[in-house]
Parts: structure tokens; sequence; C-alpha cells
């Protein structure tokens, strides 16, 4: 049995409610909503070329499709059901002490976008949308304002928490709105520790999720597992489980298969994040360590970029930084550090006695590039592909 798959401009939020609302309910076709600068079977806006071409219909048990960031490589497609979706949103809704009114601070082409409109729809709730644009506070604390229910939430990236506290310490009026959120998310990439204590000594309800599209979105909020989630690691790879994976990868077998597997009866999802599962009075724990994928060989050293990264997001004027692998005639890779804002002569070496202390002297990074603005995709993560090809340049 199979359904229709219709692609849809995302750009329009309450188009794509209607649509999704008829997607999970059976009465419309399954939804692909694509971001409207990106033609149907063109390259991904990362540059990567797009995946196969769409096909007309899906399995009937297929409510939406979204398609990957591609921040790692090649977009994928991931088959999402209405069950997924609405466990998901449930487990959600029951995590934050109840139905509330959300701020669409997101593309709706992107999951945790689209789970702004259906955690809506199941609270019976219209959600406020940001204008389209340069991401702006003020605008997005004009937003919370508008906000009428009892609960009050919103679901950010990193890169838009910077800006909200930046302007938040020095903005009474947008302070205080920030602060009627009941529960503010941030997911899509890790938190610098450094930006989560700034938001947190402003008073804000931050909560820091992790999931992806393949778990309909954020299923462990702040190392716990919600709903029905659960969590364990096999090889030290993070895996999860639960109602909220999807189907698979449209037009993919093969890599459903290997991402997707049972274990004794209980279906789980292989992350490609290294991390770790612990269990005490607190209930189950996760964290997570970075991306397996996100390794260099420097000086014959295995180096974990993720950790280089949290050492250098630790440092004043670097909180938002990223770092890349390069090549290098001396170590083979190195690491580099890329930022959009100004640094200092000195930065350079205080960064790399950080990173030599604590990870050792292959990791530390070679040099400090400042990127204006720093290149980003829609989701609001870095481009790490973009950036990548940059510093490629001669």
């Amino acid at each position: 049995m199979t359904r229709r798959l219709e692609v849809l401009p995302a750009g329009d939020a309450a188009e794509v409610s209607i649509a999704v609302r008829a997607a999970l309910s059976g009465t419309g076709p399954a939804i692909l909503p694509r971001e409207p600068a990106v033609a149907p079977h063109s390259r991904h806006a990362s540059g990567a070329p797009g995946p196969a071409e769409l096909p007309d219909e899906v399995p009937k048990n297929v409510a939406l499709v979204i398609e990957t960031s591609g921040s790692s490589g090649v977009p994928k497609r991931v088959a999402l059901s209405a069950d997924a979706l609405l466990a998901s949103a449930g487990a959600t809704e029951s995590e934050l002490g109840g139905p509330g009114q959300w701020v669409l601070a997101l593309p709706t082409h992107y999951i945790a976008g689209t789970q702004v409109l259906i955690r809506s729809i199941v609270a019976a709730t219209k959600p406020v949308v940001l204008p389209p644009g340069h991401f702006s506070a003020r605008a997005f604390a004009a937003c919370v304002d508008e906000l009428q229910a009892g609960l009050k939430f919103s679901s950010i990236v990193p890169a838009q928490l910077a800006r909200l506290v930046d302007a938040g310490e020095s903005d009474t009026g947008i302070r205080e709105s920030l602060r009627a959120l009941d529960a503010l998310l941030i997911g899509g990439q890790a938190v610098p520790a450094a930006l989560f204590t700034r938001a947190t000594d402003l008073g804000l309800n931050v909560k820091r999720t992790y999931g992806s599209s393949e778990t309909s979105g954020g299923c462990v909020y702040d190392g716990h597992p919600i709903g029905q989630a659960s969590a364990r690691t096999t090889g030290g790879e993070l895996e999860l489980a639960g109602p909220m994976l999807a189907e698979g990868y449209l037009g993919d077998d093969e890599l459903t298969a290997r991402k997707f597997y049972s274990d004794a009866g209980r279906r789980w999802y292989r992350t490609a994040d290294s991390g770790e599962v612990t269990s005490g009075p607190a209930g189950v724990q996760v964290a997570v360590s970075g991306r397996l994928d996100n390794v260099i060989i420097s000086g014959g050293i295995k180096v974990a970029l993720d950790r280089v990264e949290r050492i250098v997001q630790a440092h004043e004027g670097f909180h938002t930084a990223i770092v890349v692998p390069v090549p290098s005639e001396q170590w083979g890779q190195t690491s580099v550090v890329v930022t959009s804002e100004p640094f200092g002569d000195g930065d350079l070496a205080v960064l790399q006695s950080a990173v030599t202390e604590a990870v050792g002297r292959p990791a530390a990074p070679s040099r400090i590039v400042r990127l204006e603005p720093l290149p980003t995709l829609a989701s609001g993560k870095p481009d790490r592909l973009a950036v990548a090809r940059t510093l490629a340049k001669p």
C-alpha cells in the first residue's frame, strides 16, 4: 500500500501546518517540505549533490519526509510515520509539563521546525511565527510577547541562542520577554558550556536537546531520554530506540539496513555519535562525546575534533567558533579554528596551550580564520562543508 508524496515550499508555515495536519490524519498525501531556494532534483544548498529523484508515492505509513541538512555529506531523505511524529510530540508535551503555545523560529523543512507545528496541532494552539529574514533577538522577543497560553515554548539552535543571550545581557526588555518562556529548547548541535551558563545566569529556562530527523527530533533532554525513548552504547557508539524512530531512508534500503536494526525484538538507530549511557538515582543519563567520524590523524595520532572544539568554545570570544580539519605537510592533518568574531594576536597561542594541555600537541589548532558571516545551513547549524571549501581556496 502506498500514498502520494507531495513536495511543498517550506516558506509558508500556515500552508505547511495544514498539509502536516492532513498527512498525520491520513486525509492528505505524505509531504516533503523543501527549502524554497532548492529546486527539485537540484544540488543541495550546501553544494553537495542532491539525492536521487523523488518517487511519486511512498509507503502508506509514511507521513513526512525530511531532507537532512547534508552538514557531513550527501543529504538523505528520512521517512517518518505519523505514529513516530506524534509519539515524539507527546513525549515533549509530557516532559514540558503539558500543552502550550510555541514560537516558530526554525524553518519547517527542518525537523525541529516541523515538530513545532506538530506540537501545536497536538496542543490545539496556534504558533507565533518569527518573520523571515535575518534572526533578530528583538523580533523573537516580540513573538514571545504575543504568546497567550499558560505554557510558552520555543525551539532554536545555539547560534540563535547566542544572539538572544548577547541581546538579553544588555537589554532589560528583551531579557524579561525571554524569561517568560517556560522552556527554550536548544538542539541541532552541542551547546557550548559557556553559552549555556550565560543563558541560565540570565534566568532563561534552557533545555539542551539531542536527537535527529531519524528520531523525529529531540528525544533526550538535558541528558535524560524522554517518553519511551531508550539509549545505550555498542562499541562506543550511541544507539537510540523508541516509538519515535523513522521508518528509514527513502529510496535507500542499504543505508536503512545499516543504520536501523532489531535486537531482541527492539528496533535501534545507530547515531554515529560516541557517548556514554549510565544509570543512577536520577535515572538514565546520556553523555554525547561527538561524532565518531569527526576524527583526524595528526602526526600519527587520532584527534577528535569535537573535543578540540569544546575546549576552544570555553574561551571568551570563541563561544560559537567551530573547528575543522585541513591538510598539513608536517602533521598530515591539523585543526583550524573558524570564527565570525574578531580575535587578537595572542589568541592562537592561548588556544594552542589549552588544547595541548587537555588533548596533546597534535590536536592544537594551527591557525584561526575569521569568516564573516560564518556559513550556516538553513537549520542554523554551521555549514562545515562550505567552510572547508572556503579554506581550501588558494
